[in-house]
């Protein structure tokens, strides 16, 4: 039984220009399976994540799937100007503006789980995880099974040596057709292990990846096989890419690199962080490799150097989001942790590289992660994350959510309930948590307590977690995975999408426009955006103000609601004065951040009670441009933006 808690500090402000409906905006999909390369133009496809398109050899990219059907992207080619893509369950696609949009071209295709495509001449041939080869002769417009004598369907790459077509299989070795697949032949002597991977061919040598057998070569179309693996240290291949002399193979220890036609084979990996490599190609003398879990790096040196070139595109699967405008952070599933200060546009690793992470949290200083029977620490300033709570091994415990109320931190998952007072220094555990079971997540409006359960739906308290009232009208789904609000709008991410209540209702609407994968594990609110962060498809963002509505206080005798107002004058020189309202007592800090995110003043940090105030900031000794000032006060957090100019 899971009493699992989450608190998503929210920061917003309205001043970015607005978007329609739902965008993709950063961490995107799962492992890079694929590349094609037409002219200039770079295409990666992504396992979850769809098709991505870069224009400078991946220093950024662009999601380019307006009309798949689904983000399982297996294989890509390219004919001319034409580019196709097969994917998982949705058979074959085609685009004729470098991926702006995409057609099904799947007529005649009686068996759509496709893993490779192949081009050579007007033949496009696609091969599937059980129903053979499909050949077109019309780029795409119709298809014809072509399996005669291939006793095995289960078809995993395919390669053209002249006019020769060679099919590996899984489990079934190779094939040959001589005949534009009209007929296929076993040619299998040498091959002890017969589950094929990969297939290259090098000038007259024909080169298979197996799956736990390394590397084996043909120089007789395949008559025979011998394996070269000497130096090869890890026997599954998935993929090949070939320039000039060199041959490399991608496997899940890196890359390898022969020069003398696999006769021995060299590591080539410096520089390379994840060392499950899914995918190769060679655009122009730049060399990319595809990766599981951190992306794409390429090397301009034949591998003997890898970087990192992710700016957009970060094949990732996103377990939580918490914002600290202008930042967003991302945790998650392998990936460790990810920081944006551009709203989403651009994405830096943040450290605990290869944990999984299952919720994040802030209060004022620190951001708390939580992991496998580990929660971790780190300021806001720079990514020094410490080991502050762990569970003996042996016991399941993934820290699932948080809760930050003042200087006490809650933290919860498989086990009882553990709490912090003095910031993840030490800690406690406690046995009363909210009903019912299973919660998922929690936030705090005013008084009222909202709770979302993995199996029960959102429930709210008005007594402090006393007793419950469902609240689940409307709502499709209730397996609810996150909740946040902005103002008195709630909502919620569940495997239907997600879903708005407004103003305390107690009834919900679907708000799911422009996304294309319902499956939302968490959910933020950041300058004028709500943040979702999709199952295996990345974070996207929507405008708020095509949901919600601000609510404006219409009395002045009554404070009824936090406020941060704008501060005047704005530009400034080098004083200015910030205004605000506290409807209640609370502990209030108000800070001042430069636009990296570094925390350059902290103007209050105390209890103030209820009223109107106004503080003034001094910024002599500071350089001019943009800052943000933050007001958190209860459950309330707003920033806004300042210009100073000296």
């Amino acid at each position: 039984m899971k009493h699992i808690f989450r608190l998503l500090t929210a920061a917003f402000i309205f001043s970015s220009p607005l978007s329609a409906q739902w965008e993709q905006t950063g961490p995107c999909g799962g492992p890079v399976s694929s590349f094609a390369v037409s002219g200039t133009n770079l295409f990666a496809g992504i396992w979850g994540g769809g098709v991505f398109l870069s224009t400078n050899n991946g220093t950024s990219w662009t999601a380019v799937n307006t009309g798949l059907s689904n983000m399982d992207v297996q294989s890509l080619a390219v004919r001319d100007t034409i580019l196709f893509a097969a994917l998982w369950s949705g058979g074959v696609f085609l685009s004729t503006d470098n991926g702006t949009s995409w057609t099904s071209v799947n007529t005649g295709i009686t068996y759509t789980d496709f893993r490779t495509l192949a081009v050579r001449d007007t033949n496009l041939f696609a091969g599937t995880s059980g129903g053979g080869v499909f050949l077109s002769t019309n780029n795409g417009t119709s298809w014809t099974a072509v399996n005669t004598g291939l006793t095995n369907k289960h078809v995993q790459s395919l390669a053209f040596s002249g006019t020769n077509l060679f099919a590996g299989t899984s489990g079934g070795g190779i094939f040959l057709s001589t005949n534009n697949g009209t007929s296929w032949t076993a040619v299998n002597t040498g091959l002890t292990n017969t589950d094929i991977m990969s297939l290259v061919v090098k000038g007259a040598n024909l080169f298979a990846g197996t799956s736990g057998g390394g590397v084996f070569l043909s120089t007789n179309n395949g008559t025979s096989w011998t394996a070269v693996n000497s130096g090869l240290t890890v026997t599954g291949v998935g993929v090949f890419a070939v320039s000039g002399t060199n041959l490399f193979a991608g496997t899940g220890g890196g890359v390898f690199l022969s020069t003398n036609n696999g006769t021995s084979w060299t590591a080539v990996n410096a520089g390379l962080s994840n060392m499950d490599v899914q995918s190769l190609s060679f655009s122009d003398t730049n060399l990319f490799a595809g990766t599981t879990s951190n992306g794409v790096y390429l090397s301009t040196d034949h591998g003997a150097n890898w970087q990192s070139v992710n700016n957009g595109l970060a094949n990732l699967y996103v377990n939580s989001l918490v914002a600290d405008c202008p930042d967003i952070y991302v945790g998650t599933y392998d990936g460790g942790v990810f920081r944006s200060t551009d709203n989403g546009t651009s994405w830096v690793q943040w450290g605990l590289t290869h944990e999984y992470i299952f919720s994040l949290a802030m209060s004022d200083n620190y951001i708390f992660a939580g992991c496998y029977n580990f929660v971790f620490r780190s300021t806001k300033d720079y990514p020094d994350w410490t080991q502050v709570w762990y569970i003996e091994s042996g016991v399941a415990a993934p820290w699932m959510a948080f809760a930050i109320l003042g200087n006490t931190i809650i933290v919860g998952g498989g086990l009882p309930v553990s709490r912090s007072t003095d910031n993840g220094t030490s800690w406690e555990w406690i046995d009363a948590y909210p009903e019912p079971n299973s919660i998922s997540s929690f936030i705090v409006i005013d008084s009222t307590i909202y709770a979302g359960s993995q199996s029960d739906g959102v429930f709210l308290s008005t007594d402090k977690g006393t007793s419950w009232t469902e609240m689940n009208t409307g709502l499709t789904n209730l397996n609810v995975r996150s909740l946040t609000f902005f103002d008195k709008n709630i909502f919620v991410a569940t495997n239907d999408g997600v879903f708005l209540s407004t103003d305390n209702d107690t009834s919900w609407t679907a708000v799911n426009t422009g996304l294309t994968n319902l499956s939302v594990t968490t959910l933020t609110v950041s300058d004028a955006y709500l943040f979702a962060g999709i199952h295996y498809n990345g974070v996207w963002r929507r405008p708020l103000s095509e949901m919600v509505t601000a609510v404006e206080d219409k009395g002045n005798n009554v404070l009824k609601k936090f406020s941060l107002s704008q501060n005047y004058p704005n530009p400034f020189n080098p004083s200015t004065n910030i205004s605000f309202s506290l409807p209640s007592k609370s502990f209030v800090s108000l800070v001042v951040y430069d636009v990296t995110g570094r925390k350059v003043a902290t103007i209050i940090s105390e209890d103030m009670s209820a009223g109107n105030y106004t503080r003034q900031w001094n910024a002599q000794g500071l350089s001019s441009g943009i800052y943000f000032y933050r007001l958190q006060a209860g459950n309330f957090t707003e920033t806004k933006k300042l210009v100073l100019l000296q």
